[in-house]
Formats: C-alpha cells, sequence, structure tokens
C-alpha cells in the first residue's frame, strides 16, 4: 500500500554545516570562497513541536519521486490542500498519498498514489480517517555509511 513509520525529531541541537551553491554548468574560481552556513532545524523545520520524520516504506509513490526507503518531514501544523502529499491514518494504518478534494462537494475525498499500479482510495464520511500531517521535504540517502 505504501505505508510510513513514523519517527520524532529531536530539534534542540542546533546542525550547522558548511554549504557552498553547486553549480551544474562551469566551475567558478570565485566559488572556493563562497561559504554560508546550513541550519538544518532553522531552514526546514517551521513547528518543531509538530514536526516527525516518516521513513517510506513501498512504491506507492514512486512517480512523485519520492522511493521505498526515503525519508520525509512531516508537518502536522500545515494545513492540507488540493494536491498536497500527505500522511493520512485510514483504515488503521499510515499510508502516503496525494490529497484529492475535487469530489469534496459529493460527499468524500480521494487518497491518490503516483504509481499507476495502485488504486485510489475513496474515503466517506464515517470513515475512521484524519490528514495526520504535509510531508514539507524528503531526505534521500545514496550511499549508505
Amino acid at each position: 500500500m505504501g505505508n510510513i513509520k513514523i519517527i520524532k525529531g529531536e530539534f534542540e541541537t542546533q546542525l550547522a554545516l558548511e554549504h557552498a551553491g553547486v553549480k551544474a554548468g562551469f566551475p567558478s574560481p570565485a566559488a572556493d570562497y563562497q561559504h554560508e552556513t546550513l541550519d538544518f532545524n532553522r531552514d526546514f523545520i517551521r513547528h518543531p513541536e509538530a514536526t516527525f520524520y516518516g521513513d517510506v516504506e513501498g512504491d506507492s509513490m514512486k512517480d512523485a519521486g519520492i522511493f521505498d526507503g526515503d525519508r520525509v518531514i512531516i508537518d502536522k501544523a500545515v494545513e492540507a490542500h488540493h494536491g498536497s502529499i500527505v500522511v493520512a491514518f485510514w483504515n488503521g494504518e499510515f499510508t502516503l498519498k496525494y490529497m484529492d478534494l475535487t469530489h469534496k462537494k459529493d460527499g468524500y475525498i480521494e487518497l491518490k498514489p503516483a504509481n499507476p499500479d495502485y488504486p485510489t482510495f475513496k474515503v466517506e464520511a464515517g470513515d475512521n480517517f484524519e490528514v495526520w500531517g504535509v510531508v514539507i521535504h524528503m531526505i534521500r540517502t545514496f550511499e549508505k555509511l
């Protein structure tokens, strides 16, 4: 189904990294002297008390660029809208899908995968359903350390 494992983050520690822009064209000699500070907490986490990580399991969102093993950053304080990638609690499980509100006036919404091999879920009034949070960032590891 494309499940997700939720992990609470610790945001007290400031993570400061040296960061220089990575150019995809010709290198500039001045690039050796450019340095900015990247603070993961400051730059990516708007609501620390409402932010969680999720480890993606499955390939239902592969066409959105989210693959099995990726880690997403989920903000529960961000309001979901049509087209948001959400972590939803539905039928007793967490799932990661696009939220489609085009049928809201008809009494239901849809949770859509980004993989044609998976079904769209129709969520109707009375279902045990909650938008648990909105995916705001994704982290991908290319090499295991």
